[in-house]
């Protein structure tokens, strides 16, 4: 007979024989990858959990910070969100203005703000204030903008509707257009083709060439300019011409830029006919012509400053 202590011994072993059978039956990989994963997002919610945690611990520091933090961080976020002035400015301008400017096609005006988008924000100097003012002085923010131009007229106008410009007004010995004349008088004058040795008065003020300017204000010769338009006009309303004096000026200033400071990059509208165009590629020469847009002409000129064998022209 079989002892009770034997049969209690072989219930055991059959229930653990069992046992063991059931869980290979239900521990499958499958299962094992389900537990897994439900593990990982556990984990995953409880992390995110305690950073959402820290991030109200942080914010509510934040609130209770000084009066001075809390207010340079509201001014932070103002200087970051906020539209520049000057592109206000030029919007306010353009949409309550009656004057659309027709002085430059799209392409023209688009290759002039390639150049300032690549230059600025920089010193540009620009001779001629028209109805595109407001225009230039946005695409410069951040920079300097100096405007010149020889109708007084033209500087009031833009004053008195709310441009905040830097405009003065400046005087040019030979006022008429370009002419086959004035192109063979000044082109054979050493005067006018002489390397400069200094952006200065005493260069500019007592030059004996016939295109040379007369009363340039301080401020032009305050800075070196990287950009330099000549964006001469008539009005609102009619063409741009090239203004003579403009041109040798910006020629004089790009020339005499003191070394080391890079290229300027030389803007002309209004290039319309053959007189100016051979007037313009003379002063700033055809070797340091890069684009042609329209009427538009763009020259990168390199500084000719204590360099005494350096030619006129390339």
């Amino acid at each position: 007979m079989t002892s009770p202590v034997l049969a209690r011994k072989a219930k055991l072993k059959n229930h653990l024989v069992s046992a063991k059978a059931k869980l290979k039956h239900h521990v499958t990989p499958r299962r094992v990858v389900l537990l897994a994963a439900s593990s990982f997002s556990v984990l995953l919610i409880l992390l995110t959990l305690r950073t959402l945690h820290s991030a109200s611990r942080s914010a509510t520091a934040a609130s209770s910070s000084t009066p001075t933090a809390v207010a340079g961080a509201q001014q932070q976020q103002k200087t970051c969100t906020s539209l520049p002035a000057s592109v206000a400015e030029a919007l306010v301008h353009y949409a309550t203005s009656n004057e659309t400017p027709p002085r430059q096609t799209a392409a023209e005006a688009g290759a002039a703000a390639r150049v300032l988008s690549r230059r600025a924000p920089c010193n540009l100097l620009v001779f001629g204030v028209g109805p595109d003012a407001a225009l230039w002085a946005a695409l410069n923010h951040g920079g300097r903008t100096l405007f010149l131009d020889s109708d007084a007229d033209r500087i009031a106008a833009a004053l008195v509707s709310g441009l905040d410009l830097d405009a003065h007004p400046v005087t040019y010995q030979q006022q008429t257009a370009i002419s086959d004349e004035l192109l063979l008088a000044v082109r054979n004058s050493s005067d006018c083709a002489s390397p400069p040795k200094a952006l200065s008065p005493e260069h500019l003020e007592n030059s004996a060439c016939a295109v040379a300017p007369r009363g340039m204000p301080a401020a032009f010769y305050e800075a070196e300019w990287d950009v330099i338009m000549a964006v001469g006009g008539r009005g609102a309303s009619s063409p741009a011409v090239v203004v003579p004096g403009a041109v040798y000026t910006a020629g004089v200033a790009a020339r005499a830029r003191r070394p080391g400071m890079g290229e300027t990059d030389v803007l002309v509208h209004g290039v319309d006919g053959a007189a100016e165009e051979s007037f313009t590629r003379a002063f700033l020469c055809e070797g340091y012509l890069k684009e042609e847009a329209g009427r538009l002409r763009h020259f990168v000129i390199p500084s000719h400053r204590d360099k005494e064998a350096m030619a006129f022209c390339p």
